[in-house]
């Protein structure tokens, strides 16, 4: 698995189409086509060059790719965290993704001016923020109400959680996310606490014609908050997105060529998405498989094999590492061998992005 995405907007903000062109995008590959596992979530592989440039090399009879999990829940309205529009319901569907993909509507052809009036992407981000907010400090304060009755009990540990939980509490209160505390108190919370402002999150700007996003206002409006709140944004013009998707693998190329636009929204949103996780991409090549592993940057190799089994991580000798880019220079595996460039290394090693691994173990 790449990772979970949550996607979240206001209503009519484009938000299902987009989601139908991320997903859509995926279909032509038989051996891991979309599947939706309920109404609104999607299964997506993970476009990678390196992958079909190793199979191309390796002539493997089984390529698997890493996947791309997305959530889409209804639309969020004002007063979403009290249940307004079922919206609290839904947002406890995307508790437990990695990141948050927030959809905002940067187009002007369709007249929504009796849901909000005027198009403001400004306004919009407020909103959606305050709900998630709310929905927070309505999480904490459950989660406080516990950690006080361990208090009376003496459990351990109860004390410096609720002062954690009171610091965060104070946090939303003022209407930041959790996300930043955490990260400027050098915090972690609770495993089981699933805070919506913690997770990263960007946003998604929903854009009529890709071709004129440099005069599109609504688009500049976005990018001057985005900039000043150091947040990536997405550009995606989910209608055409969705048409594109439906055409074949070579009308797609052929489609975008003609529009200027060098790949899709799908690959943007997925180098977003890793970047702003810190993931990177390992490939094994075992049993005539071929298979792309995501893992956090920073990953040493014991933990990496764990990845694959756990017989793997508990019987580790040695990982034989070589580069995409070293072996793609040599042709072969032997070559790279050869000339060094193939290098045992041990438990130790921290995984880089592009890494083709063979683990040897032994249990």
């Amino acid at each position: 698995m790449g990772f979970r995405c949550g996607i979240v907007g206001l209503p009519n903000a484009g938000k299902s189409t987009i989601f139908n062109a991320l997903t859509a995008a995926a279909a032509e590959v038989a051996s891991y086509p979309f599947c939706t596992i309920e109404p609104n979530v999607g299964i997506v592989t993970v476009p990678d060059e390196r992958l079909d440039a190793l199979a191309r090399l390796h002539k493997p009879k089984k390529v698997a790719p890493s996947t791309l999990e997305f959530f889409d829940i209804a639309g969020l309205v004002k007063g979403a965290s009290t249940g307004e529009g079922l919206g609290n319901q839904f947002l406890g569907h995307i508790r437990n993704v990695d990141a948050i993909a927030h959809v905002v509507r940067c187009f002007a052809d369709m007249d929504i001016s009796h849901l909000y009036g005027t198009i403001d992407p400004r306004r919009d981000v407020e909103i959606i923020d305050t709900e998630l907010i709310l929905a927070d400090l309505e999480a904490v304060d459950r989660r406080l109400e516990k950690v006080k009755r361990l208090l009376k009990v003496g459990e351990k540990g109860a004390a410096e959680e609720s002062h954690l939980l009171e610091a965060i509490k104070e946090c939303l209160d003022r209407g930041q996310r959790a996300g930043k505390f955490i990260a400027d108190a050098g915090r972690t919370l609770p495993l089981d606490l699933q805070l919506l402002t913690a997770k990263p999150i960007f946003y998604v700007a929903n854009v009529d014609d890709p071709g004129r996003a440099e005069q599109n206002q609504y688009l500049k409006g976005l990018q001057e908050l985005t900039k000043a709140e150091g947040t990536p944004v997405v550009v995606i013009a989910g209608k055409l997105e969705a048409e594109v998707a439906q055409l074949g693998k070579e009308e797609q190329e052929e489609f975008r060529r003609g529009l200027g636009l060098v790949d899709s929204g799908l690959k943007r949103l997925i180098r977003v998405g890793y970047d702003i996780l810190g993931l990177v991409t390992f490939f094994t090549t075992a049993n005539q498989d071929l298979r792309a592993w995501t893992v956090p940057r920073g990953t040493p190799a014991l933990q990496a094999a764990g990845k694959i089994h756990s017989d793997m991580e508990r019987g580790f000798i040695k990982a034989e590492v070589v580069s995409f880019e070293d072996l793609m220079r040599c042709g072969s595996e032997h070559v790279a061998k050869e000339k060094g460039l193939l290098k045992a290394q041990g438990k130790d090693y921290v995984v880089q992005d592009g890494d083709i691994i063979h683990f040897r173990f032994n249990v």
